[in-house]
């Protein structure tokens, strides 16, 4: 995982374009030209929007490009505000603030890859797809209509049949089990869209390597522990009781340690803290199942103790 400085930076919106119906693409740059920072394929930036409205969204550009970010976003009517800002009030000229890059999704080398999209998860495979140019892949991307499928027409003109469009009015759903059966057992799959896509690729990829990426939290069921734990800060001396209906960075932030947060909800990865000493009862949706049983980091705006005491580097 890697992760760049949280500060907030100034973006314009440079250019602006309908990608799909009810999705806008935007080019964010430098108000005075300087280069942004660099991206890997899988790296997603927070946007400052309104007041404590910050939201992720993945960058879906040209990493060789550093004059630009691009970002596209769906309008989701039943959202709780982001989509709708970026859609009515970011246009040419405005200015917005953000914080990153950050990548909790990288590609990983690989000599085959199956990409599965679905909706507006297609954002963070379009540069992995440019970055897989070496490696055997194919990409499947599945949407409500083809009308709704943002950059659906480029990426067949850029990949030609490695690319099959799945609208769901016209096909159904994804045949999950017809598209696995035909990758051999080391194909590494990486996958993002909404949460039933995503439920359903994992169920079928057992034992097998797979990547996703969730816009919303999965249900990390009941906490190891329901009683109250301790947090020991280790670089401010300080510790701290957790009861059971708060979190980590709930208690943290009121005992006046400084933590850069965004989603709060576990998966954007902003809150990412080393852990020292103790176990962790791991609830984000962004580790894989490998980092989980390192418990050298965790997200603590959502995960919890599984002992007495957790040390924290903080």
């Amino acid at each position: 995982m890697t992760a760049t400085s949280g500060a907030d930076r100034k973006l314009v919106v440079h250019a602006r374009e309908q990608a799909a119906d009810g999705v806008v693409a935007l080019d964010l740059r430098d108000p005075d030209g300087a280069e942004l920072p660099a991206w890997t394929p899988g790296a997603h930036i927070d946007l400052v929007l309104a007041g404590d409205l910050v939201r992720q969204y993945s960058l879906c550009g040209d990493p060789a490009d550093r004059a630009t970010w691009r970002i596209a976003v769906l309008r989701e009517p039943d959202g709780r505000g982001g989509s709708a800002y970026v859609h009515d009030a970011l246009h040419p000229g405005t200015v917005v603030l953000a914080r990153g890059p950050r990548n909790h999704f990288p590609l990983q080398p690989a000599p085959r890859y199956l990409f599965i999209a679905g909706g507006i998860g297609i954002t963070p495979i379009l540069p992995m797809v440019a970055a897989a140019a070496g490696a055997q892949w194919k990409l499947v991307y599945g949407g409500r209509t083809a009308a709704s499928m943002a950059f659906a027409r480029e990426l067949r003109a850029a990949h030609g049949d490695r690319v099959i469009l799945r609208p769901q009015d016209e096909h159904g759903l994804l045949d999950l089990d017809a598209l696995l059966a035909e990758e051999p057992p080391g194909t590494l799959v990486y996958c993002c869209g909404p949460a039933p896509l995503l439920d359903a690729v994992e169920q079928r990829c057992a034992g097998r390597p797979l990547h996703m990426e969730r816009f919303t939290p999965k249900d990390a069921g009941d906490p190891v522990r329901t009683e109250s734990f301790e947090v020991e800060l280790a670089a401010t001396g300080l510790t701290c009781t957790v009861p059971p209906e708060r979190s980590i960075l709930e208690v943290v932030e009121e005992a006046g340690v400084q933590i850069l947060s965004s989603c709060r909800e576990g998966t954007c990865g902003t809150c990412e803290t080393a852990v020292l000493a103790g176990t962790v009862d791991h609830r984000d949706s962004l580790l894989t199942p490998g980092e989980r049983a390192a418990n050298d980091t965790m997200f603590i705006c959502v995960s919890r103790a599984a002992c007495p005491k957790l040390v924290l580097d903080l």
